[in-house]
């Protein structure tokens, strides 16, 4: 079943600024945090040398100086503009509707997020990847099909099972949504557990909004 918005309602629910839990899932891993730390550093330190290098008179003084400080802090505004950049991406389109359906299938995967050079004891070469398994779930409604969500695999998704409720947001590009666009993350009522690679929606409104729609 698909319950389109009704105008505003889409803004409300995808924010244009991060959120906390947008932040912390912008953040990315201890490696990803550490290259931002590292650019943030060297990057702040050489442009607040070279405003120290330069006269105060000087019309690059300024400029330098807000670049430097703008790099320091780039540990904390990059995850902010990367958020708002994937939150742009589902608010531009044109449809959007609340979807409950159930769940299909799921069924695990394992998905190599990262490869790394080491060497043995011999001292000779090794690829090693760094697997990580992802929980899929196969979302259809009376219509069929719908489409999938992929996200990480945890201990408390042990609790989901085929047939159970799912309620998401389903965006397209067409009004009769005869082709899906994206599809949100998802909330699952009767285990009261919200699932997805990244949070997209403000959660309270979107059970508010499932409550007062779906009644």
């Amino acid at each position: 079943m698909l319950i389109p918005l009704r105008p505003g309602e889409l803004p409300r629910l995808i924010p244009a600024v991060a959120t906390g839990p947008q932040f912390n899932a912008c953040s990315g891993s201890p490696q990803k945090l550490l290259q931002r730390l590292f650019i943030s550093v060297i990057g702040g330190v050489i442009s607040l040398l070279i405003y120290g290098g330069v006269s105060m008179t000087s019309q690059i003084a300024p400029f330098m100086l807000v670049v430097g400080v703008a790099l320091l802090l780039y540990v904390l505004w990059g995850p902010i503009v990367e958020a708002g950049r994937r939150n742009a991406v589902l608010r531009r389109y044109p449809a959007a509707a609340i979807f409950e359906g159930e769940v299909a299938d799921l069924y695990t995967r394992e998905l190599v997020e990262g490869r790394q050079e080491t060497t043995d004891r011999q001292g000779r070469l090794e690829l090693v990847e760094n697997r990580r398994t992802w929980l899929c779930l196969e979302l259809e409604d009376e219509d069929g099909y719908l489409g999938s969500l992929r996200f990480p695999y945890d201990k408390k998704h042990k609790a989901i099972r085929r047939g159970m409720v799912v309620r998401c947001l389903v965006l397209s590009e067409r009004k009769d949504f005869s082709r899906i666009g994206a599809l949100s993350d998802a909330w699952l009522p009767q285990p009261k557990l919200w699932v997805g690679d990244y949070p997209y929606l403000l959660r309270p409104a979107f059970e508010e909004l499932c409550l007062r729609r779906l009644a």
